[in-house]
């Protein structure tokens, strides 16, 4: 059968297609055919930019970083500066003998040092506060006139500091915050009692207040007995130290233990182990100078090193001063092997370089430790 009418092709759009375009495209296969709309559309890719939230500390309006900015520890000078700090502060002698300048303490004999030193633990918590800041100046002026000036200067920082810190810690800590808590005593107008008289003189439990703070006359108290307690107490056994050899030391305490060894108390083992501690003392602090001024003249770039391995230098400084540690206590126990010593601390005979001696000095010093302890007991009687 002839068919006199051509065949169309029917082509669906998809979806894409744009909207003035028709839903459908016919194309005559007798003639060249044109291209569909969706043909010539050009796909069109949006670019999305990621937001980057910046915040930068600015001293003013035009942008300028801040002073403070400069003061912030990197990581590579960070490390570098506890190095230097740790040489620095075992640089001068702790708990060492320093035999020049020869002075006055160092003619005092060796068990009225040790008198000197329960003395003044005890005092301070027993006397008024008056008392308690007059020993703190009185061991400030001896160690002036004792120590090297580097020495004590450098002694008194540091352990001024340390007091410093912890009075401001107790002061406004100890009673700095008001309870919560009310008081369960009626006020005396409920009972049928008169009220109380003001004091005459302007009596304030509260001294001063800072913010929610408040510095009272507890917190006083127990911020001043702390703080001079700490003070006399390292400031005095570093004085004892500087100015007595550990044999004088070890001689003073088999003195006063003798009468013990008749209850069973080892008493030669005990002078044995605080002599050997008194000479270990000081190579502690030489190794942990020593290492640290090693790895500083090495001149470590720490900028190339990461957090890890700057981590990981530290611990390995720690492994070499406890290893140079061991190490010189295992040559001190070889030393004593050779000497004689076989564990027995009784058979084993300790030689003393001097035998203590009493002179015009020592009794000077007992009278000095008389006048004391009675100013302590008259200003806790006395003064309120």
């Amino acid at each position: 059968m002839n068919c006199k009418h051509g065949a169309f092709l029917l082509v669906a759009s998809p979806p894409s297609l744009p909207l003035n375009s028709g839903p459908k495209c016919v194309i005559y296969p007798k003639f060249r055919p044109t291209p569909c709309a969706f043909l010539q559309a050009k796909t069109t890719l949006w670019q999305v930019k990621k937001a980057r939230l910046q915040i930068r500390a600015s001293a003013g309006e035009d942008g300028d970083t801040a002073n403070w900015s400069k003061w912030i520890p990197t990581s590579a000078l960070a490390a570098d500066k506890v190095l230097r700090l740790i040489a620095g502060a075992t640089a001068s002698p702790v708990g060492q003998y320093i035999a020049s300048p020869t002075t006055f303490l160092h003619s005092v004999d060796p068990r009225i040092k040790l008198v000197w030193l329960l003395a003044l633990v005890v005092l301070p918590a027993r006397s008024h506060i008056v008392m308690r800041f007059g020993l703190v100046i009185y061991l400030t002026l001896l160690s002036v006139w004792t120590l090297p000036k580097d020495v004590w200067k450098d002694q008194l920082g540091r352990v001024y500091l340390l007091s410093g810190l912890l009075f401001i810690t107790l002061g406004l800590g100890s009673d700095g915050v008001p309870p919560l808590v009310q008081s369960r005593t009626p006020p005396p107008a409920m009972m049928g009692l008169p009220n109380l008289p003001l004091s005459l003189r302007g009596y304030s439990y509260v001294i001063m207040k800072l913010g929610p703070l408040t510095f009272t006359r507890k917190g006083l108290s127990v911020a001043s007995t702390a703080a001079c307690l700490t003070f006399i107490v390292f400031q005095s056994a570093s004085l004892c130290l500087a100015t007595t050899t550990p044999e004088q030391l070890a001689s003073a305490l088999r003195w006063f233990l003798l009468p013990l060894r008749h209850i069973g108390v080892s008493v030669s083992e005990i002078v044995l182990t605080l002599l050997l501690s008194l000479r270990f003392v000081s190579l502690v602090f030489d190794e942990v100078r020593n290492v640290a001024l090693g790895i500083i003249s090495r001149r470590i770039n720490w900028k190339q090193l990461t957090v890890l391995e700057t981590i990981d230098l530290f611990f390995k400084y720690f492994r070499r001063i406890f290893k140079n540690i061991f190490s010189h206590a295992e040559q001190i126990s070889q030393a004593m092997i050779v000497r004689g010593f076989k564990g027995d601390s009784g058979s084993h005979k300790i030689y003393f370089l001097s035998e203590p001696s009493f002179s015009a000095a020592d009794i000077l010093s007992l009278l000095c430790l008389t006048v004391l302890i009675g100013a302590a007991l008259l200003s806790e009687r006395y003064l309120v």
